[in-house]
């Protein structure tokens, strides 16, 4: 089984990531874990796609994060599932503060090492402005076209809390 979690920063990624490896036996690929070096210093390009390359050569895997630089349309190619949590900017931006407050200071199971949780301002205007200006909808409603037949759009977490529980009543 493979599959591919995208959408917006603080829509829940990380931990359906979790969830769903957890329940499928499938290792889980967090993409900010390898995007990152210690202090939120960015790993080349390069350096990065060769860490994600070998992944995408497994059976299984389940990989979540957008990094549209990074094989992304092999991700979405090769995926047998593709989720997309798209969540309103309100919704995101209260998981982001509620998850700054519980990991301040640390750094959290899904983030590279040395990557301590921080929530400044060109972080609020990406989750508000920047993430969900036209390119990235219109690049949404592309992949929801193109991969129709296995895309599932969650838009709150009563949704994802559906999808988990028909997952494990059925």
């Amino acid at each position: 089984m493979k599959i591919a979690i995208i959408g917006y920063s603080g829509s829940g990624k990380s931990s359906l990531a979790r969830q769903l490896g957890q329940h499928d036996a499938i290792p889980v690929t967090h993409l900010d874990r390898l995007h990152f070096l210690p202090n939120w210093q960015e790993r080349s390009c390069s350096d990065f796609r060769q860490l994600v390359k070998p992944i995408l050569q497994e059976d299984d895997w389940l990989i979540e994060g957008n990094y549209s630089e990074t094989y992304y349309q092999e991700r979405l190619a090769q995926a047998d599932i593709i989720i997309m949590l798209l969540f309103p900017a309100y919704r995101t931006y209260y998981r982001v503060l509620k998850r700054y407050l519980s990991y301040k200071g640390k750094t959290r199971p899904d983030m590279a090492d040395g990557c301590l949780e921080k929530l400044d301002w060109a972080f609020t205007k990406w989750i508000w402005w920047d993430g969900r200006n036209q390119k990235h909808k219109a690049n949404y409603q592309h992949i929801a076209q193109t991969y129709g037949d296995k895309v599932l759009i969650l838009n709150s977490q009563k949704a994802i809390d559906g999808y988990l529980s028909q997952l494990t009543s059925g």
